[in-house]
C-alpha cells in the first residue's frame, strides 16, 4: 500500500521550510568551512604558543620599573596597545597578540560575510533560493548566524589554549569572548554593507574601511591620553579595555556585544526591504556609458584595478605616515631600555635602536599587505571567470596569456606602487618629527620587500592555472605564511634552516644595511618560475563556469 501523509497542511508547510531553512544553513556552513578552520587554527595557535614561550623568550626580564617605562611611552602604546598585566603570560601574550588577532578574525568575518551574500548575489546564485519558500531576511540571518557561529569558535579556542598552556580562566576567557564579540561585529558589519551597497566590492570596500576607522581610533585612544574616551568607540578599543589577567571588566564585553547585536539587526532589517540583487545604494540607470582605458585589454586590467588600489594606498599611507611620526619616540625609548630591544630581537625586530633600523623592522612588514595585494588581485580574475564575466571576452580575439599578462603588470606595478607611497609617508612623517630619515633610504626600504610581494604574484598565478579555487590562499602563503613562519622559529628557538625557509629571513634590514641583491635575485627568479608553470596551466584547462 501506498503511505499517506495525513498531517494538516500547515504541519506539512512548516515541515517543508524547517527543512529548506536546514539546506540553507548547511549550504553556507559548506561555503565558509575552509576559512573558518583556518581562522581557528590560527587564532588558538598563535595564542598557546606565545603563552608557552613566555618564560624562555621574557622571563625575568620585566621588573617594575621597565614595566612603569613601557605604559608611559606613547609610542609603544600606540603600535601595541596600552601595556597591562605583562609580567603574567597571558596579559603578555594579550598584549602581543590581541590585537593582531582581531584585526585577523574581523578582517575573515566581514570579507567572508560579503562574499557569501553578496557575492552570490551578485553572481545571481540567489535568485532560485531567494525564490523557495525561505525569504531573503531569513537566508541573511542565517548565514550570518554561521559566520558568527565560526567567529566565536575561534576566539573561544583561543581564549581555551590560553586555559589550557597554565593561564587564569577567568582572563582565557574573557580575552577568548572579546575576540570572539570582536569577529562577530565585523561579521555582522559585512552583512550590513551587504544590504547597502549594490556590489561585493562596495560591500567589502566599505566594511575594510570601517576596521581600519576602528583600528586608527584604538590607536589614538591608547597614544593620546586625552583621547582614551576614543576607545568606547571601537571594537578593538573595546577588546582592550576588558584588561583580561588584571582588571578582567564586562562592561566593555557588554557593549561589544550589544553594539554587535545592533548591526546584525539592522543587516537584517536592511534585508528586508530590498530586492534580490539589489541594494540600499541603486546604481543609476540612465548615466552615460563611461569608456574609458577599455580600448585595450590592460586598460582594461588597469581600469579594474584603480579603485581597490586607492584603497590600499590610503590605509598604507595613514599607518605609515604614523610610523614615521613614532621613529624617533620609538628609537629613543628602546635606546634607553636595551631590555625590550633584546625582546623584539627575539621576536624578529632586530635594530629597533636606531631610526634606520626602526624603520627597515617596520618596512619588512609592509611585504604582508603587499603581497596579499597581489594575491587579491589575481583571485578577482578567478572570482571574473567562475561568474562567467570572462567569457565573452575570451570569445573574442584576445588569448588567454593576453589577459594574463596584461593583469600581472598592473597588480605588479600596483604592488610597487603600494610600497613607494608607504615609503614616502614614512619619510613624511619622520621628516614632521625631525628624525633623521632620508627619502632615498625611506623609499629604499620599502622596496626592499617588492621581491616577496612577486613571490606572492608567482604563487597566486600558480594557483590560478592549477588550483583557482585557492589563489587568495596561495598567492598570500609566501608573505603572511613566511612571517608566521619567521617570527615562530625566532621565539621557540627552532633550528636556524625552519626559520630560513622564510623569505623574510632573507631581506636585508634596508636602509640600515644594504640589500641582499642575492636573495633578492633568487626571489625574482622564483617568482618568474611560478609564473610561467601557471601561465602553462591557465592555458591548458578549461574556463570555470
Amino acid at each position: 500500500m501506498t503511505a499517506v501523509d495525513a498531517s494538516p497542511g500547515w504541519a506539512r508547510t512548516g515541515r517543508s521550510v524547517r527543512a529548506a531553512g536546514g539546506a540553507v544553513t548547511r549550504l553556507a556552513l559548506r561555503q565558509v568551512r575552509r576559512g573558518a578552520l583556518i581562522t581557528i587554527a590560527l587564532l588558538a595557535g598563535m595564542s598557546a604558543m606565545v603563552a608557552t614561550t613566555y618564560a624562555s623568550t621574557v622571563g625575568d626580564a620585566l621588573d617594575a620599573a621597565a614595566l612603569a617605562a613601557l605604559a608611559e611611552n606613547p609610542a609603544i602604546r600606540t603600535l601595541f596597545g596600552e601595556p597591562v598585566a605583562l609580567d603574567d603570560a597571558g596579559g603578555f601574550t594579550v598584549w602581543r597578540t590581541g590585537t593582531v588577532l582581531s584585526v585577523l578574525a574581523g578582517s575573515w568575518g566581514l570579507l567572508a560575510a560579503t562574499r557569501v551574500t553578496r557575492g552570490e548575489e551578485d553572481a545571481r546564485r540567489w535568485d532560485l533560493l531567494a525564490a523557495g519558500r525561505i525569504p531573503l531576511t531569513s537566508i541573511v540571518a542565517r548565514y550570518a548566524a554561521v559566520l558568527i557561529g565560526a567567529v566565536v569558535v575561534a576566539g573561544l579556542a583561543a581564549g581555551g589554549a590560553l586555559a589550557a598552556v597554565g593561564t587564569s580562566p577567568e582572563g582565557a576567557l574573557l580575552h577568548g569572548v572579546g575576540l570572539a564579540l570582536t569577529g562577530a561585529y565585523f561579521v555582522a558589519a559585512g552583512t550590513l554593507a551587504a544590504q547597502i551597497f549594490p556590489t561585493r566590492a562596495g560591500a567589502s570596500g566599505a566594511a575594510m574601511a570601517l576596521l581600519g576607522g576602528a583600528l586608527l581610533v584604538r590607536m589614538i585612544g591608547d597614544g593620546v591620553d586625552a583621547l582614551g574616551w576614543l576607545r568606547w568607540l571601537s571594537p578593538f578599543g573595546l577588546l582592550a579595555l576588558v584588561q583580561p589577567y588584571a582588571a578582567n571588566r564586562i562592561l566593555p564585553i557588554v557593549v561589544l556585544a550589544v553594539t554587535a547585536a545592533g548591526l546584525l539587526a539592522a543587516a537584517v532589517l536592511a534585508a528586508r526591504r530590498r530586492d534580490v540583487a539589489g541594494g540600499w545604494l541603486a546604481t543609476s540607470a540612465g548615466r552615460p556609458p563611461r569608456l574609458r582605458l577599455l580600448g585595450s585589454v590592460a586598460g582594461f586590467a588597469a581600469r579594474r584595478a584603480l579603485r581597490p588600489l586607492l584603497g590600499w594606498a590610503i590605509g598604507l599611507a595613514a599607518y605609515y605616515l604614523l610610523i614615521g611620526l613614532l621613529a624617533l619616540s620609538m628609537t629613543e625609548f628602546l635606546a634607553d631600555n636595551r631590555r625590550f630591544g633584546d625582546l623584539a630581537a627575539q621576536a624578529g625586530f632586530g635594530g629597533l635602536g636606531s631610526v634606520d633600523g626602526y624603520a627597515a623592522a617596520l618596512f619588512a612588514l609592509l611585504a604582508i599587505p603587499a603581497g596579499v595585494f597581489t594575491a587579491v588581485r589575481l583571485a578577482a580574475v578567478a572570482a571574473d571567470e567562475a561568474d562567467g564575466r570572462l567569457t565573452l571576452l575570451f570569445a573574442q580575439p584576445v588569448t588567454r596569456l593576453r589577459l594574463l599578462l596584461a593583469e600581472l603588470a598592473v597588480t605588479a606595478s600596483g604592488a610597487a606602487a603600494l610600497v613607494a607611497v608607504a615609503g614616502l609617508a614614512t619619510w613624511a612623517g619622520a621628516a614632521a618629527v625631525g628624525a633623521p630619515l632620508g627619502l632615498g633610504g625611506s623609499l629604499a626600504g620599502a622596496m626592499n620587500v617588492l621581491p616577496v610581494a612577486l613571490l606572492c604574484l608567482g604563487a597566486a598565478v600558480l594557483a590560478l592555472g592549477w588550483l583557482p579555487r585557492a589563489v587568495a590562499l596561495v598567492g598570500a602563503l609566501p608573505a603572511t605564511g613566511g612571517f608566521l613562519l619567521r617570527v615562530i622559529a625566532d621565539s621557540t628557538g627552532a633550528p636556524d634552516w625552519v626559520g630560513r625557509l622564510s623569505p623574510f629571513a632573507h631581506l636585508a634590514p634596508v636602509p640600515d644595511l644594504s640589500p641582499n641583491w642575492p636573495a633578492a635575485t633568487f626571489m625574482v627568479a622564483a617568482a618568474v618560475a611560478l609564473t610561467a608553470l601557471g601561465a602553462v596551466g591557465y592555458q591548458r584547462r578549461d574556463l570555470r563556469g
